[in-house]
């Protein structure tokens, strides 16, 4: 039989001499709010030793009680367990009373009386602050100690970058939260793994589903995550839950959440705020139990500054913020992309594994990829597939490389009207021109004579000689 996903991870004490409106309160927040790791004590005087042997981060706490009043207890939670939050509920709306539970250190006062909405809303504001905490020390932990736990869920990034492992650290202190996760990086860096990752990570019992909202407008956006009851509109015929349902105890990923128009901003920003939602037809709200990520290729900076993507979204969307490198700038992953590329390539194509030139990876590492890791899997793919010897042979990669635009490091293309020497008061001779131009391909291609050679346009030994040359005049 499956066991019901606790959430949150910690847990939520309920304190109150009244056992039926801690009954209620439990299954409300059970029903409407997902939260489920709920504890309930009746007892004010076995509220301390229930704290020191259970792990208990969230405290409803009545204000009158028989035996220890709430305001007793206050006094002492925030003394012995500083890490607790108190939400102080009292029978009364009194002031007073409750400025000076505020000072006394509690997170929170409501009156029971008040809507039930607006303290389901405050134990989840206290949810998130504790998240928040537990992701800050594990991630400080994490860093210092260059730990990583969870090797199995990064197996599909091929990496061995730095900069990469400790976005691998950061994802691993993130994960378990139920807060959103912005992923950006250029096209074809691999944003869908780094969220397969984060939801593997995450420990959710449910699946994750995947929508790529470009393109969607407002009533297919609506439809698409929020679904519809019957005869909601013209064709529906029968009841269709949306992704947010589909995607239960587990992760809703959005792709390309950059293209998305603003009526249907307002929408998810109701969604993350209010953390409830309508499908298409139906007047009673239901509340989202998924893990929100969210991805982009743009900047959504740039488009906030151009009034076409919302701040408020932004900001509550940024909450766990992931950048994914570009290739460009983890060139020591080629090697192993490369191999693993080949690897998939053979098995695919049903081919014998070929081996790669030695000049490969320094041709590779001279190009800047605009397409990141996806055009790096299509070129090796290409050739592989037209392959015929045990060496994988350089042209298809060429060819590829020599139709595209030129490295972001590359000088600038030069209109007609802008000389190459147009700075320069003298014109270096031909001699010194080329010395610097043999020069500059010699470093672009670390050093491998064969690459310079190809990317000079002469024979490798051209290059060796005019090398040589240039050698043997500066001995003389």
């Amino acid at each position: 039989m499956m066991t019901e996903e606790k959430y949150p991870e910690f847990g939520v004490l309920l304190v109150d001499d009244e056992k039926l409106w801690l009954r209620g309160l439990s299954m409300a927040l059970a029903c409407s709010a997902g939260i489920n790791n709920i504890h309930q004590c009746d007892d004010s005087r076995q509220v301390m030793n229930y704290l020191a042997t259970h792990n208990i981060r969230v405290v409803l706490l009545d204000l009158t009680m028989p035996h220890i009043s709430g305001e007793e207890l206050l006094k002492q939670i925030t003394q012995e367990h500083p890490e607790v939050a108190v939400i102080v509920i009292s029978g009364m709306n009194q002031l007073e009373t409750a400025v000076n539970c505020m000072k006394l250190g509690a997170f929170d006062y409501f009156v029971k009386t008040n809507e039930q909405e607006r303290l389901l809303k405050g134990i989840h504001r206290a949810i998130r602050m504790i998240e928040l905490q537990n992701e800050n020390h594990q991630m400080k932990d994490r860093f210092l100690n260059d730990k990583l736990d969870s090797h199995d869920a990064f197996a599909d990034i091929i990496t061995q970058d730095k900069g990469v492992r400790k976005i691998f650290q950061y994802m691993e202190s993130v994960a378990r939260s139920s807060q959103p996760v912005l992923i950006t990086g250029e096209s074809g860096v691999g944003k869908e793994l780094f969220s397969r990752a984060v939801h593997t990570l995450s420990g959710r019992s449910g699946p994750i589903i995947a929508v790529n909202v470009a393109g969607l407008d407002d009533n297919v956006f609506a439809d698409t995550l929020f679904g519809h009851v019957k005869g909601a509109f013209t064709g529906a015929e029968v009841e269709r839950p949306g992704m947010i349902e589909q995607a239960a105890n587990g992760t809703l990923f959005l792709d390309e959440i950059g293209d998305m128009s603003i009526p249907s901003q307002v929408k998810l920003l109701r969604l993350l705020q209010e953390g409830e939602y309508f499908p298409l037809g139906r007047d009673q709200p239901k509340w989202i139990n998924a893990r929100i990520v969210v991805a982009t290729h743009q900047s959504l900076e740039e488009k906030m500054k151009a009034g076409t993507f919302r701040k408020d979204l932004y900001y509550r969307l940024c909450t766990h913020h992931i950048h994914i490198p570009a290739l460009r700038e983890r060139k020591e992953d080629l090697p192993l992309l490369l191999d693993h590329f080949m690897t998939l390539a053979a098995e695919s194509l049903e081919k014998k594994k070929p081996t790669p030139p030695k000049e490969l990876v320094t041709l590779l590492s001279s190009y800047h990829f605009p397409g990141n890791v996806r055009e790096l899997r299509a070129m090796v793919y290409d050739a592989i597939s037209v392959h015929k010897s045990k060496i994988l042979s350089m042209e298809t990669f060429c060819k590829a490389i020599g139709k595209k635009p030129p490295a972001l490091d590359a000088p600038p293309s030069r209109d007609g009207d802008e000389k190459l020497f147009a700075s320069s008061e003298n014109l270096p001779t031909l001699t010194e021109a080329t010395e610097a131009l043999i020069d500059e391909a010699i470093e672009r291609a670390q050093g491998n004579q064969t690459i310079a050679a190809r990317m000079l346009g002469i024979t490798q030994p051209s290059l060796s000689n005019r090398l040589k040359r240039s050698r043997k005049k500066i001995q003389e």
